[in-house]
Formats: C-alpha cells, sequence, structure tokens
C-alpha cells in the first residue's frame, strides 16, 4: 500500500526542457492523456532531482533518506469529472536508490529503474549525468548557474515568472508502470515554491535524441530552471486508469513493458 504522504528537501531540481512538436508529442501519450501546449508546442523534459531527508511524514528528519532521480516527463491535460486537470506524464523514472527500486509502484511512484549518476557541482555550474543499468537510457547534461542571469532564448516562456507559474501549476504527476492500464499519481507540494534560470551549455539526452521516437527539428531544447533546497511534501493520488492498449513498437523500447510504447 503507498504511503498517504512522504516529506523531504529537494536539495537540487533541474529540469531540462524541450520544445515538442505537438502531433509527435501526442503519439508518446496513452489515454487519457493528451499534450498540454504552449504557443502551439508541447512541452516535455528531464527533471535530475537530488532529495534528502525522505521519509514517511511525522517521522523524524534524522530517519529520512537521500537518493538521486531522474524523470522523463511532458506536460499533459486530461479530462475529469470537474473539468480539464494539468500535470505531467512520466513515461521514465531512474534511480541510484535501492529503497526506491525495491518500493517503486508501492511507496514511490510508478516503476524505479537502477542508473548510475555522476555529478559535479559548484556555485557557478552544476553537471549531472546518469546511465540506465539497463542500458535503454543515458543522460548527460551541464548548465550554468547565474543567480542574476534572465531565462534565456526561450520561445516557451517570455520570463522566469511565467515559466516558474507552469511547472508549479503541473505539480502533479502520473507515472507509466507494466500495468498497461495504470498509472500512478503523485503530487507535489510546497509553501516555499522557487526557481531560478540556467544556461544549459551541454545536454544530451538518448530519449530526446532518438530519431524514431523525435524525427529530427521535432524536439529542441528550450530552457533550464534549477530549484534548490525546497522543503516539500508528496501526497499520493487515486491510480489513473487508461482505457484502450498500447500498440507494440517495432523500434527500441525503454524496457520490456508496454509503458514507454507509442500509442497512436
Amino acid at each position: 500500500m503507498r504511503l498517504p504522504q512522504l516529506e523531504g528537501v529537494v536539495e537540487r531540481r533541474l529540469l531540462i526542457n524541450y520544445r515538442v512538436d505537438a502531433d509527435v508529442a501526442a503519439r508518446l501519450l496513452p489515454p487519457p492523456f493528451r499534450p498540454e501546449l504552449v504557443d502551439g508546442w508541447a512541452v516535455a523534459g528531464i527533471c535530475l532531482i537530488r532529495l534528502g531527508q525522505l521519509r514517511p511524514r511525522h517521522v523524524p528528519r534524522a530517519l529520512g533518506v537521500g537518493s538521486e532521480n531522474a524523470a522523463h516527463r511532458i506536460a499533459v491535460e486530461w479530462d475529469t469529472a470537474d473539468g480539464t486537470a494539468t500535470g505531467v506524464y512520466v513515461p521514465r523514472r531512474d534511480t541510484a536508490s535501492a529503497l526506491n527500486r525495491l518500493t517503486g509502484g508501492r511507496i514511490f511512484p510508478g516503476d524505479q529503474h537502477r542508473a548510475r549518476f555522476t555529478v559535479e557541482e559548484a556555485s557557478d555550474r552544476l553537471r549531472v549525468a546518469f546511465a540506465s543499468a539497463d542500458g535503454a537510457t543515458s543522460v548527460e547534461v551541464e548548465v550554468e548557474v547565474d543567480t542574476a542571469s534572465a531565462l534565456g532564448p526561450s520561445l516557451l516562456f517570455s520570463d522566469v515568472e511565467s515559466a516558474s507559474r507552469f511547472f508549479r501549476n503541473d505539480s502533479t504527476a502520473y507515472s507509466a508502470t507494466c500495468d498497461c492500464d495504470r498509472f500512478d499519481g503523485l503530487e507535489l507540494r510546497t509553501d516555499a515554491w522557487r526557481v531560478e534560470p540556467v544556461r544549459v551549455t551541454e545536454a544530451r539526452s538518448s530519449y530526446f535524441d532518438d530519431p524514431h521516437r523525435f524525427p529530427p527539428g521535432s524536439a529542441t531544447l528550450d530552457c533550464g530552471l534549477l530549484m534548490r533546497n525546497v522543503p516539500v511534501t508528496w501526497v499520493a493520488l487515486d491510480t489513473l486508469g487508461s482505457t484502450s492498449r498500447p500498440i507494440v513498437s517495432t523500434h527500441r523500447t525503454w524496457t520490456s513493458c508496454c509503458s514507454s510504447a507509442p500509442w497512436r
């Protein structure tokens, strides 16, 4: 049974954001999800997050655990009885934590894949890289950190405030599982939300660089955002179901599960 709430600190959360052709993004999404658009573009990216003091609510901080994690995500919307909801769909989660892997789909959302992370962090520079043990996923990102800098030449967002507002509004995440008809939900809550822009100097991703998944020109690096030392609470949500089964892909997928297969 998934715990109702987890608490911890986001020691570092690096969002590397891509603007994606809406039709291409739609083919990667299972029902009931569809792309959430910004000026006609879908928004996707990689979340590289280091957690600290992670623990069930009311458990002392000293008993919390830390971990390096990554999530590939696509901003989505879907219909509910109360209207249109927004959030992110997470087709793949990778982690350096054995605990996260063992409890994936029970305490932690979605299936968690083992990965080795390399992190180099300085006051003005951050590099995060990882490679999954199954050989399906690899990422290497380097950014320059300057608290006085602006967002940069983003076509998705006019400034840091609009980007921050977009991602804060999409604080609900539904993760793929090996059960094609089940998506695990989690909502991030904090009263201390704050992000800062970073300049992305290098970004390589086996996901976004895959021409079978993203034909040339359909996924373009847009901007980077960084969150540091923010206390947060995660609240488990009711599982969301799919209304149809996936189409089996002929090109390489992330896992043997159907969670990474194209849907349209």
